[in-house]
């Protein structure tokens, strides 16, 4: 088994790979040695992908029913049954913890995979365009990054009314603006100049320039859009009662 693991290692680490799949596997092999030599990026992997898990097999980790009012029980402090304790109106903390993350989950995710193709595409066009498309689609984004996202967010979640969907399309407005900074940059005329076509500009410079920034910004703005979804929820803007969050 050692031996084949040190063939397979071999093999991904060659500086002279035999085909294009072998030099993408040996790339992704050298940055997982990168990210996996980092102690606190290994942390960081392991609370995510427990946050994950416990989301996605919620209903199989807690038995008591979030929505369940026992007011005989309200207020109580951990047990072996309730290992949260209880709330005000008596129901289970931890099976309300465990179902609320699967919806906060699902709303940060969503508005990320609405608000990147979204941004990068504004992008984008600015950098194709220019001129008087370049100066109105950026002072619109100047302007939309100068306010606080929760207040923009607070002010289309009022417009729109409660509820989780309004919430997503609240925040999906305001998170954009940054995806389209990333994607406005000078090398797009460059390629232009040089004769690219649209197609090669945009899998050839566009992407790959991008992915890695827009995964870090990604990645940091799920952080915020909880805190944000949290806040619209503690305003009565969020998931309505007694939908657990």
């Amino acid at each position: 088994m050692k031996q084949e693991r040190a063939q397979w290692r071999a093999w991904l680490l060659t500086d002279t790979p035999a085909s294009p799949h072998q030099a993408a596997l040996g790339r992704a092999y050298r940055r997982w040695r990168r990210f996996s030599s980092n102690p606190l990026s290994m942390l960081g992997l392991a609370i995510l992908l427990l946050l994950v898990v416990v989301a996605a097999v919620g209903p199989l980790l807690v038995t008591q029913d979030p929505l369940q009012q026992v007011l005989a029980e309200r207020l109580t402090p951990p047990n072996a049954a309730h290992w949260f304790g209880t709330d005000q109106l008596g129901r289970d903390i931890l099976s309300r913890l465990v179902y609320g993350s699967r919806l906060t989950l699902a709303i940060a995710v969503l508005v990320v995979v609405l608000v990147v193709p979204v941004g990068l595409l504004i992008g984008t066009v600015v950098g194709y365009a220019g001129g008087i498309v370049d100066t109105v689609l950026m002072r619109v984004t100047d302007v939309a990054l100068a306010f606080p996202k929760i207040v923009l967010a607070l002010a289309f979640a009022a417009a729109l009314g409660p509820g989780v969907l309004n919430a997503v399309i609240a925040l999906s407005i305001t998170a954009w603006p940054p995806y389209a900074r990333l994607a406005q940059a000078d090398y797009i005329h460059a390629a232009r100049l040089q004769g690219a076509s649209h197609t090669r500009i945009l899998l050839r410079y566009i992407v790959p320039l991008c992915s890695s920034s827009v995964i870090v910004r990604a990645t940091l703005d799920m952080a915020g859009i909880i805190l944000a979804v949290a806040g619209l929820g503690f305003l009565g803007l969020g998931a309505q009662p007694p939908s657990p969050e």
